[in-house]
């Protein structure tokens, strides 16, 4: 595909609107209404997010992870805290989150504020996990340079053969973290590239500002 094929990709969107006045006051019960008709539309791994985080001095840095859980209190994903992002988060504790669910023609954008989740609730989560999953955490030194495919597999083999039959306890290094949202913004594509932005920002008061905001 020449770069000229690729200007001419485009969907023309039309299924739904979103006006100041349908939404909720609070944005966390407006992302359960469109969480639940994601999860309706059987839409592939809807939990799907980019997470976007930032060094210190402003250096970007994006992936794709799962959201685990979501509540007044924020939006939570588990990860090695040893990882890239968890080293970028430990000296810059602010994210922004993505969802793009096209089925829907719909983005939902979260930044906030980041914290650890409690250990309790991370001890929790991890012994939900397949065998295989936490014996995985165990083994992977994740983001960090390793010698090869093989040196992971045959580590892997050992640690699945050490904890045969054994409790996993979840390492100190792997957790949960809960981003705090200060703004969030739901997007709803319409034609004419005229889509409905809807941005709550979170007030000194703890109160919601719900604005439109242009295409």
């Amino acid at each position: 595909m020449n770069k000229k094929e690729i200007a001419d990709i485009r969907i023309n969107y039309s299924q739904k609107s979103l006006s100041q006045q349908d939404v909720h006051a609070n944005p966390v019960q407006q992302f359960d209404t469109w969480w639940k008709e994601a999860v309706a539309s059987d839409i592939l791994e809807v939990n799907a997010m980019t997470l976007a985080t930032a060094s210190p001095d402003g250096v970007p840095s994006a992936r794709i992870v799962l959201l685990k859980d979501f509540s007044e209190k924020g939006f939570v994903f588990f990860t090695n805290y040893e990882s890239f992002k968890g080293q970028q988060l430990a000296k810059n504790p602010r994210a922004c989150l993505v969802f793009f669910w096209k089925e829907l023609e719909r983005q939902v954008r979260i930044t906030g504020l980041v914290q650890q989740a409690p250990a309790s609730d991370s001890d929790a989560y991890f012994q939900s996990r397949p065998e295989a999953s936490r014996i995985g955490t165990i083994t992977s030194p994740q983001s960090h340079v390793i010698e090869s495919r093989q040196w992971l597999d045959e580590l892997y083999t050992k640690n699945s053969a050490l904890f045969s039959g054994k409790k996993i306890d979840r390492p100190s290094y792997w957790g949960g973290y809960i981003v705090r949202p200060v703004v969030i913004e739901f997007w709803q594509g319409r034609p004419g590239r005229l889509h409905d932005r809807i941005q709550y920002t979170l007030q000194d008061n703890n109160e919601w500002k719900i604005e439109r905001l242009a295409p």
